[in-house]
C-alpha cells in the first residue's frame, strides 16, 4: 500500500465513538471514509450524508470496501468482526476494551501477528497531549493517584465502569510503571445497572509502587486526572482540560509549576496514528497486546468486585 494514496477507512458500530471515527476519517488527509456498517440503518445513513461513505447490508460488503477499519460495536461482538477482517487482510483499531475474555484478545492478537496486520485498541489518553508532558517528566513514580468520573452515560450498559472507564487508567499505569503487580484490592457497587456503577481499585507493583485508582459513572459532574508522585515531585494532570501542574521540593517549601501543554484533539491524533500504521506498516502506540494486558486486570478488579458483593449479599 502507497503511503500517498488515501487509506479506504470504515466504521463498524456509530454509536457514542464510532460518529466520531467516521467524521474524524473524513476529515483525515490521509484517510477516506469508504465505509458504514451498522444495524441502524437510518442514524447509518444520516451520518452517511455528512461524512460520505457507504452504508453497507452486510460485513462482507464491509470488508469488500476498507483497508483499515474502526470496531465500534458491543464488545461481545470483538472477536467475531476482528477476526473476519484481520482473515480478509484488513488492518483493525478496536474500541477498548479489546475484548471481554482474555482469550478472545489472544485470538485476535495471534491473528493480527500472523497475518502482519496492525492491530491498535483505542485507549485515548495515550494520545492526549498531556501524556507526553507525563512521559517527559517521569522518574520511578512511588505513588499514583487517577480518578475518572462521569455522568450516567446510557451507553456499554454490557459491561460495568472497570470494562467502560477505568480500563482507560489501567492502561496508562501499566504503561509508566511497566513492573509485575504484587497486589490487586478493589471494591465497587452497582447502582443504576446490573454491573458495577462505581469502584476503586488499589494495584501494588513488585517494585512497591501503588496506584489508587477510582472510576464512577454516576457522577454528577465530569473529572479525568491523574497525579503521580515521584521522590522529587509530584505531577498533576487534568486530561480532560489538556493542563498540569508540577511541583518539586525546594529545601521546605514546594514549588509549583505550569505544564504546558499543545493542546489537540486526542482522537484526531489516534486515528492519524493508526492509519499511519495501517499505510506504513508501523508499530501502534497501543498494541494488541498492550490492550490485552489492561483487559486482564480490569477482569481481575471486577472479579475480585463481583466476589466481594456476592459473600456480602
Amino acid at each position: 500500500m502507497s503511503s500517498t494514496k488515501k487509506v479506504r477507512a470504515g466504521v463498524a458500530g456509530i454509536g457514542a465513538m464510532g460518529k466520531n471515527h467516521a467524521r474524524i476519517y473524513s476529515e483525515l488527509e490521509s484517510s477516506e471514509l469508504t465505509a458504514i456498517f451498522d444495524l441502524n440503518k437510518d442514524l447509518a445513513n444520516e451520518l452517511a450524508s455528512q461524512y460520505g461513505g457507504k452504508v453497507v447490508d452486510s460485513m462482507e460488503e464491509f470488508i469488500s470496501l476498507v483497508d483499515a477499519a474502526t470496531i465500534a460495536t458491543p464488545t461481545v461482538t470483538h472477536r467475531e468482526i476482528g477476526c473476519a477482517l484481520l482473515n480478509a487482510g484488513k488492518h483493525v483499531l478496536m474500541e477498548k476494551p479489546i475484548s471481554d475474555s482474555v482469550d478472545d484478545a489472544t485470538a485476535l492478537i495471534d491473528l493480527a501477528y500472523e497475518k502482519g496486520l496492525v492491530l491498535q485498541v483505542g485507549h485515548i489518553e495515550r494520545f492526549n497531549p498531556v501524556m507526553a508532558q507525563l512521559e517527559s517528566h517521569l522518574d520511578n513514580p512511588k505513588f499514583i493517584e487517577s480518578h475518572r468520573l462521569s455522568p450516567f452515560p446510557n451507553r456499554s450498559m454490557d459491561i460495568g465502569v472497570v470494562l467502560d472507564l477505568m480500563i482507560h487508567d489501567l492502561e496508562i499505569i501499566l504503561h509508566l510503571v511497566d513492573t509485575p503487580i504484587a497486589k490487586i484490592d478493589a471494591t465497587g457497587i452497582a447502582v443504576l445497572t446490573k454491573r458495577e456503577d462505581i469502584a476503586n481499585a488499589r494495584i501494588t507493583f513488585e517494585n512497591n509502587c501503588v496506584a489508587n485508582i477510582t472510576a464512577s459513572r454516576i457522577s454528577p459532574e465530569k473529572m479525568r486526572k491523574i497525579r503521580v508522585f515521584q521522590n522529587d515531585a509530584y505531577l498533576s494532570l487534568d486530561y480532560q482540560d489538556q493542563s498540569g501542574w508540577i511541583y518539586r521540593k525546594e529545601g521546605l517549601a514546594i514549588a509549583r509549576e505550569k505544564v504546558e501543554v499543545e493542546k489537540g484533539e486526542p482522537l484526531k491524533s489516534e486515528l492519524a496514528s493508526f492509519i499511519d500504521c495501517a499505510s506504513q506498516g508501523l508499530k501502534p502506540r497501543v498494541s494488541g497486546q498492550q490492550g490485552a494486558d489492561a483487559l486482564d486486570v480490569a477482569l481481575q478488579i471486577t472479579r475480585i468486585i463481583d466476589e466481594a458483593n456476592s459473600t456480602n449479599q
